[in-house]
């Protein structure tokens, strides 16, 4: 049985409420989406009149988008993620077609992995793509030659894609708007193009960049990766934390945790661990510290 096919995950997104839905809470994909946006606008709003070459786009984009020698420029490592926030000033479908498949994907992915997890994510395969480009670009001109600058959330936004398709691999989807096909189909499209756009270096896209990120959404999700906890506020932030004092405890606030742990170990035994949600791992690891406690 699948991902796709457990009851946990028949209540997400694509569970019971398919297709676009613009309703539900406020998610970090939304957040995202809403800065990009706003990005945007202060690269319109720094977009010289008269440009001083073709490749002039405002000193804000200028100095914030990523170009091939970034490696022999230590200072400006930066790029490597900031690049993944700007996009085309001249082309407005550059950042809506981006934003539209962050929006789509990226809130279930964001349910899956939890908000935290689902930033380090995205931001981990903005650099991961940038970088790969970087090194496609060296060998493709056997050095950092005066190539066109990059920019644009397209490598991120691949490896979301690759990360929903591989835990909704039959999900329905529909390419283009109007043809309908599974998740994995669309998957597999998508690399295919991106591969033969590489080769052929065809048309103004970084098409490594995407392959990069592609790469980034299978690795991770094939190797199991959890980057939330390379976080300070990890597991060694709660080792160095100094230990709580002595306090009374409610014995009916005691009953009521201990049922709850029940409730989550029954959710467990049923659907797996990996149906729970942030906040019933952290009741579970709170009650785990109480127990011992009550032991000693």
């Amino acid at each position: 049985m699948g991902l796709y096919d457990r009851d946990y995950q028949r209540g997400g997104y694509y569970g019971h409420q398919p297709g676009l839905n613009l309703g539900g809470p406020r998610t970090v994909t939304t957040k995202l989406v809403i800065v990009m946006f706003g990005i945007y606008v202060i690269q319109l709003l720094t977009k010289p009149n008269q440009r001083m070459s073709p490749l002039d786009e405002g000193w804000f984009t200028n100095l914030f988008r990523l170009y091939p020698d970034v490696i022999q420029r230590p200072l400006h490592l930066f790029e490597l993620l900031t690049y993944g926030f700007l996009h085309d000033v001249d082309d407005l479908r550059h950042i809506f077609f981006n934003m539209l498949g962050l929006w789509i994907f990226g809130r279930a992915v964001e349910e899956r992995y939890g908000r935290r997890e689902f930033v380090m994510f995205f931001l981990a395969a903005i650099v991961f793509g940038g970088f790969v480009w970087v090194l496609g670009e060296f060998a493709q001109n056997r050095g950092f030659a005066s190539f066109p600058p990059m920019l644009g959330a397209s490598g991120g936004v691949t490896a979301v894609v690759i990360l929903f398709a591989l835990n909704f691999p039959h999900q329905t989807v529909l390419f283009m708007f109007f043809l309908p096909m599974p998740m994995w189909v669309l998957a597999v499209l998508i690399v295919v193009m991106d591969a033969f756009g590489a080769m052929e270096r065809s048309g103004n896209v970084a098409f490594t960049a995407h392959l990069g990120g592609a790469m980034f959404g299978f690795l991770y999700y094939q190797w199991g990766w959890r980057l939330e906890r390379w976080l300070p506020t990890g597991s060694l932030a709660k080792r160095l934390r100094p230990k709580p004092k002595l306090r009374v405890v409610d014995p009916d606030q005691v009953d009521a945790t201990d049922s709850r742990v029940d409730e989550i170990l029954k959710k467990i035994q049923e659907q797996g661990q990996d149906s729970l949600t942030r906040g019933e791992r952290r009741i579970l690891e709170q009650a785990s510290r109480e127990y011992q406690k009550r032991r000693h």
